[in-house]
């Protein structure tokens, strides 16, 4: 969420009928075998799928029967906390977890699309699809077999960036004092006091030149260990240390190394010492050397003239943990917002995987609309970049996907009429209750952890959420056996915003704000409950299984 929303979630819970046995494969999002601290690119499609092929259909068996709806149980939605941890701890920066949201989806049958190639002769009935943007956004979707071009699209709306801090263009900053520092800059409301002695590592995108191609590639980087810490004042100095407000330019900036040299207070700027037989030495020689050489020997590679550019962040190292006397919280950084990016990830993937019952496997393909998971980039900073949700990539997804399936049938009230037949889930955390701070939530708008998704309400048109939007929602979790949570801030207080209310104004789909509540938001570490991300797959799961009959209610 924005950094101006108070994130929402409230008390008032509902539930009916209980969950069914687990009967779908679940298997939460886990990385496996892989370096501690380089992310290799992802194997092709074509390689994956040799070694997990896409089950058969069988409706070419005989007349095809609507395939069951599974419900997550108690046991299924505890077992996503660990996996989740793993996810939190093991992608520091937005580039990581959509590049391993890319390779789960593909893990799980879907097939990647470029968005500069034509799709036409790509997309089928009964898909399942993945497309990227800037490798810090994605959008999956798959399509029912009984789809038709009109039909509606049940979508989850997300962000998957979090508040961070990044390096500067030209980073390099004169020794101080013997400390040789670092130039970063706030993203959104980053390099708040809780960023203080915390033990940074340094990790993003990295351009290099292929030795053997001459095209510039784009490879990860994680320095995980800890490399940079903003140290504070201790109190013995008076009133500099208790500076409410400190200046974010010469105050907050990371010591990354020592460097005694020069002596005393003098200060020296140290340079990259460029090759004259390398001309990619540009970039090179207006970064800190020593940054340089440690990208560069994570990445084996053996010249930095080869790199190019970069985008790094740097982040908290501390690993995402279980906390509590029964285990029952989870600490983690970077929550805000890839908590509701994973659990709808994960939902859309069990949603659309094969059931096993007591006739056999069934195809998971059997629906007429498109379920559509968007996890976007920006979204702290105003959504307004190519890879924001505030950008054509939803709008845009949607249109070339009907018109790929509509054919010769294609016209633009198709779009219009998916649009209109369709309901968006605008999935934002929200404000969990704090125990020291009761005064400032209201009765029955409080959150809390462990207990369901939080609808958010918000009277000047912050969040999405109306009369019917909480109506159909609440049809979902009556079906899926969820509980549903409510959220709206205090008069004397100011919501923020997400990235809902621009979607659903882009398309005119009916959409509500729903999320997980979370304690510290915009911290550089947050609290949620360890059951929290298997209940947003629930909730999430439920409303791609059941759209179709929730939606048949509502005239």
């Amino acid at each position: 969420m924005t950094r101006n929303n108070l994130k929402n979630g409230s008390r008032l819970s509902f539930q009916t009928g209980s969950p069914n046995p687990l009967e779908t494969d679940l298997s939460p999002l886990v990385q496996t075998n892989r370096p501690p601290s380089t992310l290799t690119p992802r194997p092709q499609t074509s390689q994956i799928r040799s070694q997990y092929p896409v089950p058969l259909r069988l409706g070419s068996l005989g007349p095809r029967l609507k395939k069951p709806k599974t419900t997550l149980s108690s046991t299924d939605i505890e077992s996503y906390a660990q996996p989740f941890l793993e996810f939190i701890t093991e992608n520091p920066t937005v580039f990581h977890a959509v590049r391993t949201v890319a390779k789960r989806l593909e893990l799980n049958g879907f097939t990647e699309l470029s968005g500069r190639e034509a799709w036409s002769d790509k997309i089928k009935k009964g898909g399942k699809y993945f497309v990227e943007r800037n490798g810090s956004a994605i959008i999956a979707f798959a399509i029912g077999a009984d789809y038709k071009p009109g039909n509606g699209a049940a979508v989850i709306a997300a962000h998957i960036d979090a508040l961070t801090t990044k390096v500067k263009p030209i980073p390099t900053k004169p020794t101080k004092a013997g400390y040789v520092q670092l130039g970063i800059a706030p993203y959104a409301g980053a390099l708040s006091k809780t960023w203080w002695d915390r033990d940074l590592g340094i990790g993003g995108k990295v351009l290099v030149k292929s030795k053997s191609t001459g095209k510039i590639e784009t490879r990860l980087v994680k320095l995980d260990h800890p490399i940079a810490r903003i140290p504070t004042l201790a109190p013995h100095f008076g009133s500099p240390a208790y500076d409410p407000n400190p200046n974010l330019e010469t105050r907050m900036v990371p010591i990354i190394g020592l460097d005694n040299s020069a002596g005393g207070f003098v200060q020296r700027s140290e340079e990259y010492e460029p090759s004259p037989t390398h001309e990619n030495y540009s970039f090179a020689s207006t970064q800190p050397p020593r940054l340089v050489d440690a990208i560069a020997r994570n990445l084996k590679i053996d010249d930095p003239a080869y790199i190019v550019n970069w985008e790094l962040e740097v982040f908290d190292t501390q690993p995402a943990q279980l906390g509590g006397l029964d285990k029952e919280f989870i600490f983690a950084p970077r929550i805000d917002d890839k908590l509701c990016s994973y659990a709808a990830i994960e939902a859309l993937i069990a949603s659309t995987s094969e059931t096993t019952t007591q006739d056999g496997p069934q195809p998971a393909d059997d629906d007429s609309i498109i379920k559509i998971v968007g996890c976007f980039d920006d979204e702290e900073i105003g959504s307004l970049l190519r890879q924001g949700a505030r950008s054509n990539f939803l709008p845009s997804t949607i249109e070339r996907t009907v018109a790929a399936l509509a054919g010769g049938q294609w016209n633009p009230d198709l779009v219009s009429q998916t649009f209109a037949n369709g309901f968006m889930i605008s999935a934002d955390v929200s404000h969990a209750v704090n125990p020291n701070y009761l005064d400032v939530y209201m009765e029955n708008h409080a959150p809390q952890l462990n207990v369901g998704v939080a609808v958010q309400a918000d009277p000047n048109g912050h969040t999405t959420t109306d009369s019917v939007s909480t109506a159909f929602l609440q049809r979902v979790a009556d079906k899926c056996g969820a509980k549903l949570q409510v959220f709206q801030i205090r008069n004397d207080s100011r919501s923020g915003g997400t990235v809902g209310p621009m979607l659903s104004s882009a398309m005119g789909m009916r959409a509500i704000d729903a999320g997980l509540p979370q304690l510290s938001m915009h911290s550089i570490r947050a609290t949620v409950g360890n059951l929290d991300p298997g209940l947003g797959v629930k909730l999430f799961k439920g409303f791609f299984d059941h759209f179709e009959e929730v939606d048949a209610e509502f005239a």
